[in-house]
């Protein structure tokens, strides 16, 4: 009678490919090796009770669906497949530790809070049981905590010194995906899947995507096989990507003007550390080439300073108790958010922005700038964590680290302090749509509107909003506020709110004083690069765990 087969099991949760998954290929190497001894089992664990709580939108939902499917497939290649199990982590794993015989756990680690919490009540239950868990950090490039330790203990908090810290870090292999298992390794079925064959099959989009008539076009599909595909496209012409310079990005072209990677480095679909090794390959064939922050290995390593910032800091994703973070008084409008978030203040240009996020599920970059400013010091006085909500429910790359931290920059919260610099809801974007093509596309009520009011539709006459088939106040609503006046005024709150921080850290009074402002002209040619600020809020955050 042969022995009893131990399990290993591989828990996805981000990171949801095959290729360069170190704690998956971990599995597979310990099943090669002793294939008599163990099955193999993939796992994702599919909380019913998230549908419910968690802000996700109905997009989102659906590129996780296509995703696992993806996955589920990849792994059938190899031989093996994804079993879904449906539950609380907590609640599950005491049950497959024991239902199969688990030898081995592994996963890829993670930075934010809740998980951090969630992976340490897991590796109790395992240890209680005697099952071995080992983990990796794959789903950025540096592992954020080495990054801290050699910084002494401390995130560093300027992108300049960031990159001065992993220059000297050792790139970590990228690893191809795992080879086949044996065959003769299946699993045998365990009391579930005798009494119900489908028992760990993906879920489907019905059961994912509880309002379906919140799906908008699928334009960018879930999976590492589109995760390649694309950056296989996005990489084929290498002049291009010598000479990407974010800034000079359209953020309203009727097509992506960037790779829309985003959401496949987001779910783990596409690895960082493989899509940096392509890159650093290009750019060594074109020595004349862009540089961060402004390139795109400076966009990549804008995510690994984000990652490594709210490692360091629980409450990342908040203003109180957030050491990076400035205090400021904003202002509770309910009507103005909702209008900003369903593209309904009567400016154009972030109408369109927001429909094009609810309706595809992404934006350019510098497109979040020009929402993110108006919501907050620009024009709204709303607190950025409100905007923050609204990303986390509708980005398909929404990104806890990335988004808290994109949010405290553009409202000049943390990272970025030249508050006086706003955004135009009108100027910026005739920068690089002057006839209102984008404009066109999101916002169709003003589809007659000529280039030279379309940005500005209340320098309409009524007779003429009549003759374009567009009336302000009746098919498209009045301007909520007059960026001319509060953009100025709020401007003066900021510097208002900096003196009492500064105060407040310091233990010293200062005299008033009014600081100068400035609008973003069309000719600004700094307008959404980001530069490193000197003299941050707060003073460099510690450890925290």
């Amino acid at each position: 009678m042969t022995a009893k087969r131990h399990t290993l099991v591989h828990w996805f949760r981000k990171g949801l490919r095959v290729h360069d998954n170190p704690a998956l290929a971990q599995v597979f190497d310990v099943a090669r090796a002793a294939a008599e001894k163990y099955h193999v089992r993939p796992i994702f664990i599919l909380d019913p009770g998230i549908l419910d709580w968690m802000q996700v939108g109905a997009n989102r939902w659906r590129f996780l669906q296509q995703t696992l499917s993806d996955l589920d497939q990849q792994l059938r290649e190899l031989n093996s497949r994804l079993y879904v199990v449906r539950g609380k982590p907590v609640d599950v794993f005491p049950q497959l530790f024991e239902r199969w015989q688990v030898h081995l756990l592994t996963y890829e680690t993670d930075i934010e809070p809740y998980a951090v919490k969630r992976d340490a009540a897991v590796q109790k239950l395992a240890a209680e049981r005697g099952v071995k868990v080992d983990t990796h950090c794959s789903h950025t490039i540096y592992n954020p905590e080495l990054v801290i330790a050699r910084n002494l203990g401390k995130a560093p908090i300027t992108y300049q010194k960031f990159l001065g810290i992993v220059d000297k870090l050792k790139l970590p292999k990228v690893l191809a995906k795992p080879g086949k298992l044996p065959n003769g390794m299946a699993t045998i079925e365990d009391a579930l899947e005798t009494a119900d064959a489908h028992v760990y099959d993906c879920p489907t989009l019905e059961q994912l995507v509880k309002r379906p008539e919140e799906l908008g076009i699928n334009k960018f599909p879930g999976g590492e096989t589109e995760a390649l595909r694309r950056m296989e496209a996005s990489l084929r012409d290498e002049r291009w990507v010598a000479n990407f310079e974010k800034p000079k990005t359209a953020p309203n072209s009727l097509e992506p003007s960037t790779t829309v990677l985003s959401p496949y480095l987001k779910f783990g679909c596409l690895s960082a550390r493989l899509l940096y090794e392509r890159l650093k390959e290009i750019l060594a064939r074109q020595p004349k080439h862009s540089k961060p922050p402004v390139s795109l290995v400076g966009q990549l390593l804008w995510r690994e300073f984000y990652y490594t910032v709210g490692a360091a800091e629980p409450n990342f994703d908040r203003m109180l108790g957030n050491s990076y973070c400035m205090q400021i008084a904003w202002k509770e409008q309910p009507e103005h958010l909702e209008a900003w978030t369903h593209g309904r203040t009567g400016y154009p240009f972030i109408d369109a922005i927001m429909r094009q996020l609810r309706q595809e599920g992404w934006i350019h970059h510098l497109a979040r700038h020009a929402v993110a400013c108006f919501l907050t010091r620009g024009d709204l006085w709303i607190s950025w964590e409100e905007g923050q909500r609204v990303f986390e429910q509708l980005l398909l790359d929404q990104d806890w680290a990335l988004n808290a931290g994109n949010w405290m920059w553009l409202s000049a919260s943390a990272f970025f302090h030249q508050y006086f610099r706003v955004y135009s809801p009108v100027a910026f974007g005739k920068k690089t749509d002057p006839t209102g093509a984008y404009i066109r596309k999101y916002v169709p009520e003003l589809a007659k509107y000529p280039a030279n009011c379309i940005f500005e539709p209340w320098k309409a006459t009524l007779s003429a909003q009549r003759d374009y088939g567009c009336v302000l106040g009746v098919d498209y609503p009045h301007r909520i506020v007059n960026h001319d006046i509060v953009h100025k005024e709020n401007i003066k709150r900021m510097s208002a709110a900096y003196k009492v921080n500064r105060e407040v850290r310091t233990g010293k009074q200062e005299d008033d004083y009014e600081d100068e402002y400035e609008d973003d002209k069309p000719s600004r040619k700094t307008t959404g690069k980001r530069k490193a600020a000197s003299g941050t809020s707060g003073s460099t955050a510690k450890r925290k765990r």
